[in-house]
């Protein structure tokens, strides 16, 4: 759950691993607000992940009776959908912390009553229909253990919709229809439906790794934060700040941090440097800006056994991740990306492609040039939009005067870019690096190395 006084609470920031494949999936990145993905070297990426205003938690995971939907939703009509969530607190209201149904049914009827379509919720308890404007009878098969919360309790967005005794609810279509959720709670002396390998994984953070240079910058921007990461390099470590350095062995994937301990580390360095920064900086808007190009996939190559992609689901109205195994004969072939502590597919609502310049310090080391001064090239995806904009970091001048903040994304005319609110997910790649259009709304982002790195 989300807790306000968190807030107060100076950002962690942990360096988490994306090779050994075994290290995947992580453990804690869906709850990030911020997570950076660079280049270090020999065709890995390594994340930064900032947390800050919510800890990771580990969930126990709760499925309907059908086959969890794993294919990202492609709209062709009309948009009937939403969510299917367990009201933990029994209030008829989705709540921050509040997750997803997996695999719950989902029946669609028309006018008559005759049966036109069915679906399943996906991991984080989505579902959607394509319709014609009409009148449609939406139908959530109740999975044993469960029952439907009360319905219409409030804000018509954040409730439950369907009638509690046959799980149905009738609407009218004449537009996209994203608020026909379902609200569903522990029936009385029975256990919920578990999801298949619904195991409780351990409650850790991680694989933690070795620090990089960037580190440095970012830690910077977000003042008074904690950095975390797998020890380092002598010539890297003593430009990073030091607030917790763990052992890490590849056995596993790197280092895995106790949630416990992740808290008591941020509480211990909140004592230390105090509550008193500010992360702001940056707009949020929840209407896109204009000018942008339909983006409807954004497929990251950045070599051959380290693909990604991108997809644009307008039931989330934000990007789903999907990443490769790093088998060699299986490159490019991309399955879910999930989380390792709720089994949930990571998404987010922007993604920003960095350009900034990257120097070989080693063939194995890379400084990139985040450091206060700098500017760049970016490119915002956002409701399935791409939007031109360049990207700021304040000058040690500046910031004197007016206070450290994160770096600051602008429109190409250096007024605010607005993000929408939610998750980001920054790829920070070199100037060199392409972006192109291949197809209408799919896009190809293909790494250049950086001359001389290994």
């Amino acid at each position: 759950m989300l807790d306000s006084s968190l807030l107060k609470i100076p950002a962690v920031l942990v360096s988490i691993t994306h090779f050994p494949a075994i290290a995947r999936p992580q453990s804690g990145l869906s709850f990030a607000p911020f997570v950076y993905e660079f280049y270090i070297t020999e065709g890995a990426t390594r994340f930064l992940a900032v947390f800050y205003g919510q800890y990771p938690a580990v969930e126990t995971p709760v499925a309907g009776g059908c086959e969890t939907r794993t294919a990202p939703f492609v709209q062709t009509a009309t948009l009937l959908g939403n969510l299917v969530w367990l009201d933990s607190n029994h209030n008829g209201l989705q709540d921050p912390g509040e997750g997803g149904i997996s695999g719950l049914c989902v029946n669609l009827y028309d006018k008559q009553g005759n049966l036109i379509d069915r679906t399943s919720t996906d991991s984080n308890g989505y579902y959607g229909f394509n319709v014609d404007p009409g009148q449609y009878t939406v139908e959530f098969v109740k999975p044993p253990g469960l029952d439907f919360t009360s319905k219409n309790a409030g804000d018509a967005v954040l409730d439950s919709d369907p009638d509690p005794s046959d799980g149905r609810v009738t609407v009218e279509v004449a537009s996209n229809r994203l608020d026909i959720d379902a609200g569903v709670v522990q029936a009385s002396n029975a256990a919920p439906t578990p999801a298949p390998d619904s195991s409780l994984p351990p409650a850790q953070v991680g694989p933690i790794r070795s620090g990089r240079l960037i580190y440095q910058y970012i830690a910077h921007y977000f003042q008074n934060s904690c950095l975390i990461f797998g020890s380092a390099s002598p010539e890297v470590l003593v430009h990073l700040p030091q607030c917790l350095i763990v052992f890490h062995e590849l056995a596993g994937g790197g280092f895995m941090l106790d949630l416990d301990e992740m808290e008591s580390v941020a509480a211990r360095n909140a004592r230390k440097k105090g509550s008193d920064f500010d992360y702001g900086g940056n707009t949020y808007a929840a209407a896109p800006p204009s000018g942008g190009q339909a983006a409807n996939k954004l497929q990251v190559y950045i070599a051959y056994q380290n693909q990604s992609a991108w997809e644009y689901d307008p039931l989330y109205q934000g990007y789903i991740r999907y990443v490769d195994t790093a088998e060699y004969d299986q490159a490019g072939v991309l399955h879910p990306d999930k989380d390792r502590l709720t089994s949930r597919q990571i998404h987010v609502e922007n993604v920003i492609v960095l350009y900034a310049q990257h120097e070989v310090v080693e063939p194995t080391n890379l400084d990139i040039h985040l450091d206060p001064g700098r500017h760049g090239k970016a490119l915002l995806f956002r409701d399935g939009q791409v939007f031109k904009a360049e990207w700021r970091t304040q000058s040690n001048q500046d910031a004197a005067a007016t206070g450290i903040h994160p770096i600051r994304f602008l429109t190409p005319d250096e007024q605010p870019l607005p993000l929408k609110p939610g998750h980001t997910w920054i790829i920070v790649v070199t100037p060199e690096t392409t972006v192109e259009q291949t197809d209408p709304g799919l896009w190809n982002l293909t790494f250049f190395m950086p001359p001389g790195a290994k």
